[in-house]
């Protein structure tokens, strides 16, 4: 702690870090704007998560050993994306299972939050004094609904943006056909379903489509500009820093 303040510590994934820097950046200027000092490891480089679902799981533990070791001293790491979080929360014990170091699998689960829930429920913030014009759509991603349980941590804090009308996006839950390596492997099926959540997507007459996971946006966003769609896609992070 550092005085009223808590110290934070964030976790830029490697999607944001390489494609949308701008996030990760909105990420830290949201925290502080909460009243967080947020603490920056250079050394940081990914949980892990692309070679455990390629299949390489000597070489994922590796990883995720160092991002234990990176963040071994941390109170608490948010993270730009629901995707990178639920692998840390639910997949590490699997990786680490009978491992020797079992504890500090345990204590890194703890520390690490999507960003739209620690905003929520740990510090009890909702209005970041955020002002967005016009009518925006929220998209659910996978892995905050089914790995990291989170739903209305997002349109609580969406909900106080002034100017923002948010409406509902028809089948919500349903998955907009990312899936990392899905995409690669099925790409077929992955467009077709991505096709169709841009269609609701435009369906609602939205200006903007927002999401706590950048690589579902990118998904979405790649069949959007090349129907010439009028939307604009723009991360949870992005959001909230807008307008101050």
């Amino acid at each position: 702690m550092n005085g009223n303040k808590i110290d934070v510590h964030v976790f830029i994934p490697c999607f944001v870090d390489q494609l949308y820097p701008t996030a990760g950046f909105n990420t830290i200027k949201v925290l502080e704007k909460a009243g967080c000092t947020v603490h920056y490891n250079p050394d940081q480089t990914c949980c892990g998560q692309p070679a455990f679902n390629a299949g390489y799981w000597g070489e994922s533990r590796e990883v995720c050993n160092k991002f234990m070791n990176d963040f071994k001293d941390a109170e608490f790491i948010v993270v730009p994306s629901a995707s990178c979080t639920g692998f840390v929360k639910n997949y590490y014990p699997k990786i680490f299972d009978n491992a020797s170091n079992t504890k500090e699998v345990n204590v890194i689960q703890k520390k690490v939050y999507e960003l739209s829930d620690f905003l929520v429920n740990i510090l009890n913030v909702d209005d970041l004094g955020a002002k967005l014009e016009g009518k925006a759509t929220y998209h659910d991603s996978c892995a905050a609904l089914r790995e990291c349980k989170i739903k209305n941590e997002p349109r609580i804090l969406l909900s106080k943006v002034a100017g923002l009308e948010l409406v509902e996006l028809q089948d919500n839950e349903t998955c907009c056909g990312f899936g990392g390596t899905f995409a690669v492997k099925f790409e077929d099926i992955s467009a077709a379903m991505g096709e169709q959540k841009a269609q609701h997507v435009l369906n609602t007459a939205s200006k903007y489509l927002i999401s706590t996971d950048l690589s579902c946006l990118m998904h979405i966003n790649g069949i959007i500009k090349r129907k010439n769609y009028p939307v604009t896609s723009m991360h949870l992070a992005d959001v909230l820093a807008s307008g101050y």
